[in-house]
């Protein structure tokens, strides 16, 4: 059979349309992925050390880097239409596999290499999936095709650096040196994928649907923090304990102050954000949604994982019995979680220069004031410490809602004209279906 042949008999793959939104298979997808980075949380929190929190970041960016390849097919093509969810279907156990694996991917680097070969191979099956799928939805367009060979080297060499992070270090004599060639390794796939990206560039790319894009990016980004709640509150003793004042109020807090960093990139940078991009065309639009939202998340999302493991080890301090409440807080669980929260935030000011060119003093006045704190928090009960970060983050959100406020009701009243407008161009198209059909009398 020739290969336009194959292609018919494969069937359908609906196109993405110019104002596409998010189809339910690919939130249905996402919730893989909310299970790696749950993972990655779970894994890293066993035991927080330097060399932890570096696998975790690699693990994620590795993850990450999926995660876009991922939006970027599904720019192309609708996931949940056709034989796509087939083939999805095949990515998804791959994924769910290659998450399964990560906690055994940085162990005893001489050990057992099962746990980092099945990751690699796991890795490989989610890149054939993704390349064979765009390859499939831009088979009748040279230049994406063209495009898309350029990322050919960076799968190949990517998962040979995988496969050589699995089966070198156990062969080595010395402990110290295997850590460091699987270490290095895995750092080697982070800087070609991220590299790959810029040299790249933006040629033969295209973003057909922005609201697409930025709802995808938008999702994953709530995922992530509601991943961070569910992860305080199964690994911090607050399920099976009795409920004590301290722990309601950790609780609490703990959900104040991620309700804070919800607010700070979904009450005006990201539907700011969703314009600049939708006002964008060609290469500028490809170049922002590689740069902002590609390239700018994996900070936001790093800084949630990094907090959500502050944010355990403080609350699991709050809820063990006979400890003290009045006790400082111990460990390293004030840097993770005033540390996270600065890396939320770095990131995303990052997005906000790239996609508007603009840049909050109230954020960067933030940042610094979460450094000055971490010393004093240091010294504080752990409650004391929580309740600190809390009201830095949520008096950020009320300045800026003093502060902002004309900006804040300009954005909302734009938003507000625009989906007005876009409802009444539906509502003008659906009005054809109430029209007679010629020959048939009006009523």
């Amino acid at each position: 059979m020739s290969g336009h042949g194959l292609r018919r008999g494969l069937g359908p793959a609906v196109a993405v349309a110019p104002g596409a939104r998010v189809d339910r298979f690919e939130i249905f997808f996402d919730l893989v992925f909310v299970f790696s980075f749950f993972i990655i949380t779970r894994a890293t929190a066993l035991n927080i050390t330097g060399g932890a929190l570096l696998h975790a970041l690699l693990v994620l960016a590795v993850l990450w880097w999926s995660w876009v390849v991922h939006s970027v097919v599904a720019t192309r093509v609708r996931l949940g239409e056709g034989f796509v969810p087939v083939l999805m279907t095949v990515g998804m156990a791959a994924l769910f596999t290659f998450a399964l694996s990560l906690p055994q991917a940085f162990r005893d680097p001489r050990g057992n290499a099962a746990g980092p070969t099945v990751a690699a191979a796991s890795y490989v099956v989610i890149r054939v999936v993704h390349l064979s799928l765009y390859l499939y939805a831009v088979w009748d367009s040279p230049n994406e095709r063209r495009q898309l060979i350029r990322f050919i080297p960076e799968v190949v060499f990517s998962t040979l650096l995988l496969l050589a992070a699995a089966l070198i270090p156990p062969n080595l004599d010395h402990a110290a040196s295997a850590a460091l060639v699987r270490d290095s390794l895995w750092a080697g796939v982070v800087l070609l994928q991220y590299s790959t990206g810029i040299i790249a560039g933006t040629w033969g790319w295209g973003v057909t649907s922005a609201e697409h894009w930025t709802e995808r990016y938008d999702l994953i980004l709530i995922i992530a923090l509601g991943e961070s709640v569910i992860s305080v509150g199964v690994g911090s003793n607050l399920l099976g304990q009795p409920p004590t004042w301290p722990a309601v109020t950790a609780a609490v807090l703990g959900i104040f102050f991620t309700a804070a960093l919800w607010w700070v990139h979904y009450d005006m940078i990201g539907p700011a954000a969703r314009i600049a991009l939708h006002a964008a065309e060609d290469g500028p639009r490809v170049a922002m949604a590689r740069d902002a939202y590609a390239y700018c998340y994996l900070p936001m999302i790093a800084g949630i994982i990094l907090f959500a493991l502050g944010a355990e080890q403080i609350v699991h301090q709050i809820t063990t019995p006979n400890v003290p409440t009045h006790v400082p807080a111990h460990g390293p669980g004030e840097p993770l979680l005033f540390g996270g929260v600065i890396c939320y935030l770095c990131g995303n000011m990052l997005f906000q220069l790239r996609t508007l060119r603009t840049l909050s003093w109230t954020r960067v006045g933030t940042v610094l004031l979460l450094a000055a704190s971490i010393p004093v928090a240091n010294r504080l009960p752990a409650l004391a410490a929580l309740a600190l970060l809390t009201a830095i983050c949520v008096g950020l959100m009320a300045t800026e809602v003093v502060v902002f406020g004309e900006q804040r009701r300009a954005l909302r009243a734009l938003v507000f004209e625009e989906r007005t407008t876009h409802e009444a161009h539906e509502a003008a198209y659906r009005a054809r279906w109430h029209e007679p059909a010629p020959g048939e009398p009006s009523t």
